[in-house]
């Protein structure tokens, strides 16, 4: 999210989670004000690779209630955050497939996994990757499922629900395919993928 109307907007959808992103070179790159959520919707900074103290300015100043690193952070550094009293979700990108091993040491120092599609950009490539990989998912840590989802993934979404990659899916973590420009979410595309989701699901 980076706009005050635009967010007021998306909260009236009751999404779990509302994301800003805190990276100078992306275009959605927030520096504004939050407007007033609702409770309900946990307030959510994305990183990449920045330093713990950075990130606890952001977590003070916008009393995040999580946080989402999608650089290349240590387990030590995800501990850290933790210890800030938020959720860390730690992203892990995957073009076709993917070292499962990695996982093990951040299984204690993260409170999810987001599995992403690896692309040029850390993040909003607007593509999916092939989701049968997580078939072989070897924790039972629930994840976020992310990566180019859009109204045209619903029958994929669908599949992906009845297969046993899905057991420890916990979100779907939608951003690029539902703008009008960086930062700017279509309202109506957002409400229209949320109703086809729940009458599927």
């Amino acid at each position: 999210m980076k706009y005050q109307d635009n967010m007021s907007q998306v909260a009236t959808l009751q999404p779990d989670y509302l994301g800003f992103i805190f990276h100078e070179s992306s275009p959605r790159n927030f520096e504004g004000t939050i407007s007033e959520l609702p409770n309900t919707i946990k307030k959510t900074g994305v990183f990449v690779d920045k330093t713990v103290e950075f990130i606890a300015g952001q977590i003070e100043r916008y009393q995040l209630d999580a946080v989402q690193l999608h650089g290349h952070e240590s387990p030590e550094v995800c501990k850290l955050i933790k210890s800030a009293n938020v959720e860390v979700i730690k992203v892990f990108s995957i073009k076709d497939e993917f070292d499962f091993s990695v996982l093990t040491a951040y299984e204690d120092v993260c409170d999810y996994f987001l599995f992403d599609t690896k692309g040029k950009l850390p993040g909003g490539n607007g593509y999916t990757f092939d989701w049968s990989v997580l078939n072989n998912y070897p924790s039972t840590k629930p994840f976020f499922l992310s990566g180019g989802i859009g109204l045209e993934q619903l029958e994929k979404i669908k599949e992906f629900k009845q297969s046993p990659a899905s057991k420890y899916c916990y979100a779907l973590d939608v951003n690029s395919k539902f703008e009008i420009e960086p930062g700017l979410k279509n309202i109506e595309l957002l409400n229209k993928f949320k109703i086809q989701i729940n009458a599927r699901h």
